[in-house]
């Protein structure tokens, strides 16, 4: 049987974390390793990892705060499955995820990606069905009924256009992963620019809708909103449309192109934005947010 990796980059709220880790040791399917590398100070945490005396667990601790995209560049070096999944620390699996993707992987054992049903919780663990995914799944998701394969250029400029997927969710052939790994110059954007890169080598992806298997925490605030109001997510997000739109044509793929340099989705969520960086009085935020909102279909140097 194939080998599976859950790598889980932890930083935050040590109960959540608990609770994530628990979800995984709970997997009907007990054939997995799980590797938590750990970028916060709490103090209690290591005696609770030791303390659970699990072999298929292991925990480790940076010696320094890594950030986000650092440490999932090194939870991508320190896989070593065929298949792996970097969970978020506050997300949850249901407990067949694992035996569900297996069947998925054993129908399409060449995939690149996996992306299964997902169900949106809040804060609490309450199921929840906000703006932002109500839009994801009604403007921007492929209309999936059981499952689908997607690639090339029909998923670029599906995920360009609006990125619907579930980034912690998703299994990725470990091979394909540890051969692209994370962009060192995005901290927000991250997953969808991995997405992208995997469809330009040709990985695929299977869709399955047909059962739902993680729990996707969506936080009232997080780390990304509050850079939303000072517009930093948004300068990030220019630069790499930019810079992907310019690979898009370069490789022949129009509709992608013109998906990133439209970007609607983005769009459509710095001007959800604007009214809080208004009230907060974040003029730089505003300029930011109203730029991006207005600008789109230019063509403009990545660098920019």
């Amino acid at each position: 049987m194939a080998g599976f990796d859950f790598m889980l980059p932890y930083y935050g709220d040590v109960r959540q974390m608990q609770d994530a880790v628990r979800s995984v040791l709970a997997q009907t399917d007990p054939d997995f390793r799980l590797v938590v590398i750990d970028d916060g100070r709490e103090p209690e945490v290591p005696d609770w990892f030791a303390q659970l005396g699990d072999p298929r667990v292991e925990y480790l601790r940076n010696e320094q705060n890594l950030g986000i995209t650092k440490n999932f560049q090194k939870c991508v070096r320190l896989s070593e499955a065929d298949h792996v999944v970097i969970m978020g620390c506050d997300d949850l699996l249901h407990p067949h995820y694992l035996e569900t993707v297996r069947k998925i992987l054993a129908d399409h054992p060449g995939v690149g990606m996996v992306q299964p049903g997902v169900e949106v919780i809040d804060g609490e663990g309450r199921p929840v069905s906000g703006l932002v995914d109500q839009t994801k799944r009604r403007l921007y998701a492929p209309k999936v009924e059981g499952r689908r394969l997607m690639g090339g250029e029909e998923l670029a400029a599906s995920v360009l256009r609006g990125n619907w997927l579930y980034f912690p969710s998703i299994t990725w052939r470990g091979e394909a992963l540890r051969a692209v790994n994370f962009r060192d110059e995005y901290s927000v954007i991250q997953d969808l620019a991995l997405v992208v890169d995997l469809l330009e080598l040709g990985e695929q992806m299977a869709v399955d809708t047909s059962s739902t298997v993680f729990q996707y925490r969506r936080h009232a605030v997080s780390e990304s909103s509050v850079q939303a109001y000072s517009g930093t997510r948004f300068s990030e997000a220019e630069r790499y449309f930019a810079a992907v739109a310019e690979r898009m044509d370069a490789r022949g793929w129009t509709k992608a192109a013109k998906a990133a340099r439209v970007h609607s989705a983005s769009r459509l969520h710095a001007m959800t934005m604007l009214p809080g960086a208004l009230r907060r009085g974040r003029s730089d935020g505003v300029k930011v947010l109203a730029r991006h909102v207005f600008t789109a279909g230019e063509r403009r140097s990545p660098q920019a």
